[in-house]
C-alpha cells in the first residue's frame, strides 16, 4: 500500500506530551479537563494536581519506570501527566491483571514506586485515588507547568495484548506518541469543545489514544464511565453531550446494541464513532447505522504501532474493512510462512507495517524483537488483504486460522455468516482438536431473540458456507468472555473445547 505524507495541517507543534498538556493548560484553564463519580476538575485545576503531585513524587523517580496500576479514572489521568512532569517513565499496568500477574510484569522494571488504589499481594504501593486529586487540585499553588522531559525520553510503557504468555513492555518515546497523536487526529478529526466518552482501558493502546492523549490536543473534556455498562453507558452518550465515542471493540457496540433502552436512545449531540481493537462483522457497522445514523469508523493498530489504518470520510468509508494506511506509513500483504513475498491486490496473507510511530522493540526481549521487526517492518500476525481501492480487510489472527481437511478456514467468515441470521447477536468460532479433519470449528453465539434450536443456525450455515467450514457445534452462551481489553477472550472458549 502506497505510503502518503502527512499535510501539514495535521502535524503537531510541540514534541512532548507533556508540552501538550501545559499548551491545553494556557488555552484553556477554565475548560473541563475531566468528569467521573468524584466531580469535574477543569484544566487550571488539573494543573495545580499534577503540579503538587509531581512535586509530591520529588526527584527520585526521574529516568525511573513509575507502575500505574489503576482503573480508568481522573486518579489516572493525573498520575500519567505527573508522572512525566517529574521526569519519569509511566508503565500502564492492566488494572484488570490479578495480583500474580502485576507482581510478574513490575518484577523487571526496576520501578521507582507503584501507584494504585488497592493493596497488591508481595508488592509495596503508594495509595493514591480520586480523592487524593481532588485534595492535591483545591490546595495546589498555581505555577507554570515544566515538563523535566525531553521528545527522546520514554513517554509510556504499554504492554502488549494478547491471551497467551506474560504480555510485553513496550516502551514509546515522546515523540513516538506525537507522532500517534497526529495520525489519530487524520483518522477522527475533532474540533474545539469536544466531549469524549472512552470506554477501553486507559493502559490499553486505543484506550490510551482515545481517553487519555487525543482529547487534551484540542483541549476536548474526558468523560470517565465508572464501567462498562451499556445502560449506563447509552444514558451518559445523551446525558453528558457526548461527541465522541471511543467505543472500542465490535463487543462494545455489540453490548450497547443488546441494551433494551437502546431502540428508544437518541444521542443529538455524538457525531464521531472510533472503533478498533478487533475486526469489525459488517452486521455491526450496519445495526449501528441504521439505529444512530452514524457509521462506526474502523481503524487497525496495536500496541507495537498505531494506528495502522483508519476508515475516514476524506479517503472512503468501508463497513468490513480495517480503512486505508495512515500518513507516512506502508502496509504490505505478505506470504504466511516467510514473510518476504510481497502479494498482490487481493491476495490474503500476514500483514506487516512500518511508520514513524513504531516502536524500537520489546524490551528486555531480543529474541522477541527480532521476529516481530524485521527489515523496519512490524510482522503483525495478522491476516489480511488489500483491494484495489487500497483498503485493508482484516480476516484473521494468524494463530487463529484454522486447518480444516487440508483448508484453511478464517474464523472471521464463519462469524460474519452466523451474524446475519436474525437472532444471533454476538459470535467467535475456534478450534477443536479432530484426528480425521485435524481441526473443526466449534461456535459459541449469544442470541437477541428464540429459536427452537440451533438446528436453525445450523441450517443457515449450510446454506451460506463451504462443507469445511460448517461449525461442527453451536454453543448458546448468555454472553461471550472478554479479555480486560474488551475483546473476545477466545483462549477460554478454546479451553470449553
Amino acid at each position: 500500500m502506497q505510503e502518503k505524507p502527512l499535510q501539514e495541517f495535521w502535524k503537531v507543534s510541540f514534541e512532548t506530551v507533556p508540552a501538550m498538556f501545559a499548551q491545553a493548560v494556557h488555552n484553556a484553564a477554565e475548560k473541563p479537563f475531566c468528569k467521573s463519580g468524584s466531580g469535574t476538575l477543569s484544566y487550571g485545576e488539573a494543573a495545580l494536581a499534577v503540579n503538587g503531585f509531581a512535586e509530591w513524587l520529588g526527584t527520585n523517580i526521574k529516568g525511573r519506570p513509575v507502575a500505574l496500576v489503576l482503573p480508568n479514572s481522573t486518579a489516572f489521568l493525573i498520575a500519567y501527566y505527573g508522572v512525566l512532569f517529574a521526569g519519569g517513565m509511566p508503565a500502564l499496568v492492566n488494572y484488570a491483571h490479578p495480583d500474580a500477574t502485576i507482581a510478574k510484569l513490575v518484577e523487571d522494571l526496576d520501578v521507582a514506586m507503584i501507584l494504585s488504589d488497592r493493596d497488591i499481594d508481595g508488592l509495596t504501593t503508594r495509595y493514591f485515588n480520586d480523592e487524593t486529586v481532588h485534595r492535591l487540585a483545591s490546595s495546589g499553588v498555581a505555577g507554570g507547568l515544566e515538563p523535566q522531559t525531553s521528545a527522546s525520553d520514554i513517554g509510556a510503557i504499554l504492554f502488549s495484548g494478547g491471551t497467551t504468555g506474560l504480555p510485553k513492555r513496550v516502551p514509546h518515546s515522546n515523540l513516538v506518541l506525537t507522532r500517534k497523536i497526529e495520525r489519530m487526529e487524520w483518522g477522527w478529526p475533532t474540533h474545539e469543545n469536544e466531549v469524549w466518552l472512552p470506554v477501553a482501558p486507559f493502559t490499553h493502546i486505543y484506550g490510551f489514544l482515545m481517553g487519555v492523549l487525543n482529547p487534551v490536543l484540542r483541549c476536548g473534556s474526558i468523560v470517565i464511565p465508572p464501567k462498562f455498562q451499556p445502560d449506563l453507558i447509552l444514558d451518559m452518550l445523551a446525558d453528558e453531550a457526548i461527541t465522541i465515542f471511543g467505543g472500542g471493540p465490535p463487543a462494545i457496540y455489540q453490548g450497547i446494541m443488546a441494551s433494551e433502552k437502546f431502540k428508544d436512545a437518541v444521542f443529538p449531540n455524538l457525531r464521531v464513532c472510533p472503533g478498533g481493537g478487533a475486526p469489525f462483522p459488517v452486521d455491526v457497522h450496519q445495526r449501528w447505522q441504521a439505529a444512530t445514523g452514524l457509521p462506526i469508523t474502523e481503524g487497525y493498530g496495536m500496541t507495537e504501532i498505531a494506528p495502522i489504518s483508519v476508515n475516514t470520510v476524506s479517503d472512503g468509508i468501508r463497513a468490513g474493512a480495517a480503512g486505508k494506511a495512515v500518513p507516512d506509513t506502508i502496509i504490505e500483504i505478505v506470504d504466511v510462512h516467510a514473510g518476504y513475498k510481497v502479494l498482490g491486490v487481493g491476495d490474503v496473507g500476514e500483514i506487516r507495517v512500518k511508520g514513524p510511530h513504531v516502536m524500537t522493540g520489546y524490551e528486555g526481549n531480543e529474541k522477541e524483537t527480532a521476529e516481530t521487526l524485521r527489515n523496519g517492518f512490524v510482522y503483525t500476525g495478522d491476516i489480511g488483504s488489500i483491494d484495489a481501492d487500497g483498503f485493508l480487510t482484516i480476516s484473521d489472527r494468524k494463530k487463529d486460522v484454522l486447518f480444516v481437511k487440508g483448508f484453511n478456514v478464517f474464523p472471521r467468515e464463519i462469524e460474519e455468516t452466523l451474524l446475519s441470521h436474525p437472532v444471533v447477536s454476538g459470535a467467535c468460532v475456534v478450534g477443536r482438536e479432530d484426528e480425521r479433519a485435524g481441526e473443526l470449528p466449534v461456535a459459541f453465539v449469544t442470541l437477541n431473540g428464540q429459536i427452537q434450536n440451533v438446528s436453525e443456525i445450523m441450517e443457515h450455515c449450510r446454506l451460506h458456507l463451504a462443507n469445511y467450514q460448517q461449525p461442527a457445534d453451536i454453543v448458546v452462551l448468555e454472553s461471550l468472555p472478554l479479555t480486560p481489553a474488551g475483546k473476545v477472550d477466545r483462549q477460554t472458549l478454546r479451553s470449553r473445547v
